[in-house]
């Protein structure tokens, strides 16, 4: 183990840097220090060499230069069993450095107190901190790179434990969160400039600069572990940004349903319920008051709605508050709660519950969806065409009415939220029966039929792409089915329409597939 006799220190984050030096001080360890964190140091009857007394050099431009040079980098990379790289340091008369100590500017805070404050956030791109990082870690076997001050305890013991050494193992952990450091700094300030200047859609490279927010209780299933990452710089509404009131921790599957909930709940400006089971709507309505859709929401299914959870694109208030207490609900997401309200809802103990803080709206530049496969990520833009009346191309001998037209509308926008195939069935701005994520259509359409009962009659019916065979249509029809609307494009849609005219029922086609894998 190679002992430490020397440290620079550099720090952004001054928590817990006085008691560190000050235990490396106490070890015999000459800590060699810049601008503020030298003053720091110093005020704290801390003995630290200024950067520019070693370098010979004063920091310059304003602090933009300070650690850069030969002296610095050259007793940080040298090799300390090659002959050769100490000989070096000999001749040049260049003393090694042992250790590391950096964080770096606050790139991510500063955007997030003024993002359209370039100039504050361009001198907040550190240069020379993440250039030693890289120099330390790169030469992990000679030098320690601490980045974390959270590690600063452990350090220490160690050290004070091995006569000022640091395990190889110890250094090998310490190299690989340093390159994480440098690889998410980096990653924020790419990420941040893709959204403040024109660029292409789908850059060269893809860098998710994801920040780890919470470990989960387990993932899908109880065997598996797993962690949620969030995006510092992420806008709109989301989980992510959503505060936690009230119950138990979120799980995995939460996430998942939550983020279902919210995506098919900014479709709608109307008060409006979504009720989620296992990442597919089991209910929604629009209604003039939000306790009138949820109750007809939650209505749809029932059975399926047990341990749901619920989307609401409106403040939660007491009446509805009271409904959703009579249920078995696992968590409600909403842009806030009136005070009686959330009383109600906190009087169950497991419940969760989560505000948005801002209102539940369509996002008017929503972010890339991506899905990880093994070995790699695909990457999509995350917008449907938005189809309206105009666009609708009957193509039925009878057109549809215009309550129709509004039906098919509202049942669309749930169908693109529903994994395919899907079908829905909807009577006005409520669902009445859902068919979705069978490998055929036909079985949806069955499906879809089965749940809404009685209530399939009248209704108008919204597939996510065309039917392929006239069967689909068959089974409408038996269910009570008047109207249709689909993208079309099938080499049977001649036969899916001529189906469509036998039983009077009105076709649309909207031209645009709503796929959901």
């Amino acid at each position: 183990m190679s002992k430490i006799e020397r440290a620079v220190i550099s720090v952004s984050n001054k928590d817990g840097i006085v008691d560190f030096a000050k235990g490396l001080s106490g070890l015999g360890v000459e800590i060699i220090s810049t601008g503020g964190t030298a003053s720091l140091l110093k005020k704290n009857g801390i003995d630290a060499i200024g950067i520019s007394e070693v370098t010979g050099f004063p920091e310059m431009l304003d602090g933009r230069v300070k650690t850069l040079h030969p002296l610095i980098f050259a007793g940080l990379l040298a090799k300390r069993d090659s002959a050769d790289h100490m000989g070096q340091l000999a001749h040049m008369k260049i003393k090694k450095i042992d250790m590391v100590v950096v964080n770096l500017y606050p790139f991510k805070q500063t955007v997030l107190k003024d993002p359209k404050d370039l100039d504050e956030i361009i001198e907040n791109i550190d240069i020379g901190g993440p250039s030693m990082i890289r120099a330390a870690a790169k030469n992990y076997e000679g030098v320690a790179v601490v980045t974390n001050p959270s590690t600063y305890r452990s350090v220490f013991d160690e050290m004070k434990l091995n006569d000022n050494s640091l395990s190889l193992e110890s250094r090998k952990r310490l190299m690989l969160e340093a390159f994480r450091t440098t690889a998410n700094y980096d990653c924020m300030i790419s990420n941040f400039l893709g959204k403040s200047f024109p660029t292409e859609l789908f850059p060269s490279t893809l860098n998710i600069g994801m920040e780890k927010a919470f470990d989960l209780r387990y993932g899908e299933n109880p065997d598996q572990t797993a962690a949620f990452y969030t995006d510092p710089f992420s806008e709109g509404v989301s989980v992510a940004r959503a505060e936690k009131l009230h119950g138990k921790e979120i799980s995995y599957n939460n996430i998942l349903d939550l983020e279902s909930a919210m995506e098919l709940a900014v479709e709608f400006s109307r008060p409006t319920a979504v009720v989620i089971k296992h990442t597919n709507p089991c209910g929604i309505a629009s209604a003039d008051k939000l306790v009138d859709a949820f109750v007809t929401a939650y209505n749809v299914d029932p059975l399926a709605a047990f341990g749901c959870v619920i989307g609401l694109n409106r403040d939660v208030d007491l009446a509805t508050a009271e409904q959703i207490s009579s249920h078995f609900v696992d968590c409600v997401i909403a842009p806030g709660y009136d005070e009686d309200a959330l009383a109600v809802l906190e009087r169950k103990k497991n419940i969760r519950l989560l505000r948005t803080n801002a209102p539940i709206v369509m996002d008017e530049s929503p972010e890339h969806k991506m899905k990880k496969v093994k070995g790699g990520m695909l990457v999509q833009t995350n917008k449907f065409v938005d189809v309206n009346g105009s666009m609708l191309k009957v193509v039925t001998k009878r057109a549809p009415t215009d309550e129709e037209v509004h039906s098919m509308l509202f049942a669309w926008k749930v169908c693109k939220h529903v994994w395919s195939n899907s079908i829905i069935l909807a009577k006005g701005e409520r669902v009445v029966g859902i068919g979705a994520g069978q490998m055929s259509r036909v079985d949806s359409s069955m499906i879809a039929a089965f749940k809404a009962k009685d209530d399939a009659k009248g209704s108008v019916m919204a597939s996510d792409a065309f039917f392929p065979f006239r069967d689909g249509i068959d089974e409408a029809a038996k269910a009570g089915v008047t109207a249709v609307i689909q993208p079309g494009g099938s080499i049977r849609d001649a036969e899916v329409i001529q189906a469509a005219d036998e039983y009077g029922m009105a076709m649309v086609f909207t031209g645009v597939r709503i796929f959901r894998h």
